[in-house]
């Protein structure tokens, strides 16, 4: 295994020493960058590493303090170095700029340019070895550079916590001393550089071009922009909010202690295990591990428990949901909020499902609950700027949709065809009877089926979910097949493909590896084929809206229209629009959205205006 050690690069202290360096990139198309900063957030900038080779690679300290008595002062001044860098790579579209997360740099350099040379550095064209890695294998745990490098190139990346240290022993980078600075930095690059030409080549030879291409890599900077508009937040409403589910949280406290006889931590597991299954007496199990055994109180068990009408875990589960929303979302949100623009800038991850589904972080954007009142009222806190209205586009039903292409199923596409209601069509199916006489229970139960197949919903999970017998849960299922045979046939056919592959692929041609289809647990077997079964589903329906979030922007700004991509939460896009432009605006996005990908059957977009994102649907 390589280390650091093994490999010297340059440290370049002079603008004639960048110079001569930036006379290489005149002669290599593609350069790898990597910035520097004191912190994991877009910090000010430290420093620039360049790699035009896997062995030839530089380190420009910029921000660089000296750290040791003895050490060179640096004599790069920041505004100069960066025009330097921006005329002749960042912004040089002759030249492609390679990564490792690079939307992070990205936010680096725009902000950078911005303080120093009063504009943002845009850089373009880009290429990710984040992202490459993904295409190839999504279900990869760690697309990090130092497990990259560790896993294909067999180099030992020290970790940041190596380089700074942890704890109180921490240092920023630019305290680092320089010589481990350049080592460490350059080296990032250099590998950066590696996987690109190591990945590029794969990328062929595993025909995943056209995801990646079409897909992928025209997304990073899209986000980034999402990322950087962010979304307008009313701090005052949330903060309201704060209060009342706190006050909630004591008033249902006080009721709990009460029914429990005593004061315990509501939020512990063990205490709250003790309390149901000791001291009250409830049925319950304990989960055994290497080093303890505790009982289970997970929302599965309190739901059970509540419905057999034990009032103490209704009232904890209830505890549990205000506390959930207050703490994860509501003071998430306001720690993250940008207290100069009033603004929440989420970050959203393009590497961290297996189904190529985005996810959000910093704050979490994407699972604030939208079933639940309370949920609801956090989404009012979202609110648009004056003369704007905020407009979401959600696709209806995607999945069902997809799953009616690409199983050809007849009966569905016909009732997806004629705007049928899906639902009661479904119900009318299975339960034999006329569309008219399906009453508002059985188009739930249908409903309930409609989406727990795309899922391979089990006998016993759709009991639990529809509160029937697994006899009566078996029946529904066969119903259910016997009317739509081609999805029975379809999902056979996908696990017979995972099994001999090792991998699903979506309409587009997105590969989702599959583990587990041989396992001789016969549960860890079915959760591996439910898994292979809605890969290709759930995968598929976020392509559809990667394609059209890619061409969204360019079609927009060839209209002449100001509205602004803000959030994407699963199938739903959130913009920010003029008022003046919303008719136009709301024409353009349904025909993109709903033209992204051709299917037999209709793509529907449901799009609603409104001041606050609760207000749109």
């Amino acid at each position: 295994m390589n280390t650091l050690g093994n490999r010297s690069h340059c440290l370049l202290q002079s603008l004639e020493a960048l110079d001569q360096w930036l006379a290489k990139i005149r002669t290599a198309p593609t350069v790898a960058i990597c910035s520097k900063t004191d912190s994991r957030d877009t910090a000010p900038l430290v420093g620039v590493s360049l790699a035009v080779a896997p062995g030839d690679a530089c380190y420009i300290p910029l921000g660089q303090q000296p750290s040791q008595t003895g050490e060179r002062p640096l004599k790069i001044p920041m505004a100069e170095a960066l025009e330097r860098l921006r005329d002749s790579v960042l912004e040089n579209r002759s030249v492609l700029k390679v990564g490792h997360n690079i939307k992070f740099d990205m936010h680096v350099f725009h902000k950078a340019g911005f303080h120093a040379l009063g504009r943002p550095i845009v850089v373009a064209p880009i290429d990710d070895t984040m992202v490459l890695s993904y295409v190839l294998e999504c279900s990869c745990p760690s697309h990090s550079l130092e497990e990259l490098a560790k896993k294909h190139l067999g180099v030992m990346l020290p970790s940041h916590k190596a380089i700074c240290g942890s704890g109180k022993r921490q240092i920023p980078f630019n305290r680092v001393p320089l010589d481990k600075a350049c080592a460490y930095a350059a080296e990032e690059a250099a590998l950066a550089h590696s996987l690109h030409l190591l990945f590029r080549k794969r990328l062929l030879t595993e025909d995943m071009v056209k995801v990646h291409e079409t897909m992928e890599r025209p997304l990073v900077p899209i986000l980034g922009e999402m990322e950087r508009a962010g979304i307008l937040v009313d701090a005052k409403a949330l903060q309201r909010l704060s209060v009342d589910f706190s006050l909630r949280m004591e008033s249902l406290e006080t009721d709990i202690y009460r029914l429990a006889g005593q004061r315990f931590n509501v939020s512990s597991p063990r205490q709250l295990g003790k309390i149901l299954f000791e001291h009250l007496s409830l049925p319950g199990k304990k989960k055994v591990t290497k080093k303890n055994s505790m009982y289970v109180t997970d929302a599965t068990v309190l739901d059970i428990l509540a419905a057999q009408g034990h009032p103490l875990p209704a009232l904890v589960r209830n505890w549990r949901q205000l506390a959930k929303l207050r703490n994860t979302y509501i003071e998430a949100i306001l720690v993250r909020r940008n207290r100069q623009t009033g603004r929440v800038h989420t970050s959203f991850m393009q590497t961290a499902t297996a189904t190529g589904r985005l996810s959000s972080i910093d704050p979490n954007l994407q699972n604030i609950p939208v079933r639940t009142a309370e949920g609801r009222r956090i989404r009012h806190a979202f609110i648009a700027p004056p003369g704007h209205v905020l407009l979401s586009a959600d696709y209806s039903q995607i999945e069902l949709r997809l799953l009616a292409h690409v199983a050809d199923v007849r009966a569905l596409k016909e009732a997806f065809s004629h705007q049928a209601d899906v639902h009661t069509f479904t119900a009318s199916m299975i339960f034999d009877i006329p569309v008219k006489d399906v009453h508002p229970l059985l188009r739930h139960q249908a409903k309930t089926i409609n989406f727990g197949i795309i899922y391979g919903i089990s006998p016993f999970g759709l009991a639990t979910q529809l509160r029937l017998s697994q006899e009566k849960a078996k029946t529904f299922i066969k119903a259910y097949f016997e009317r739509y045979p081609e999805i029975h046939s379809y999902m056979e056919r996908i696990k017979k493909q995972a099994r001999q592959q090792g991998f699903v692929t979506t309409l587009l041609g997105r590969k989702c590896l599959a583990f587990g289809l041989n396992d001789r647990n016969a549960h860890s077997r079915g959760v591996a084929e439910r898994a292979a079964m809605n890969a290709p589903i759930q995968g598929g329906a976020a392509d559809i809206i990667k394609h059209a979030m890619v061409r969204l922007p360019g079609a927009l700004a060839a209209a002449s229209l100001k509205a602004r991509m803000l959030l994407q939460v699963h199938d739903e896009l959130v913009f920010e629009v003029p008022v003046a432009e919303v008719g136009p605006t709301v024409t353009l996005i349904r025909s993109v959205m709903e033209g992204a990908v051709p299917l037999s059957v209709p793509l529907v977009v449901d799009i609603g205006t409104g001041c606050s994102w609760a207000t749109l649907h």
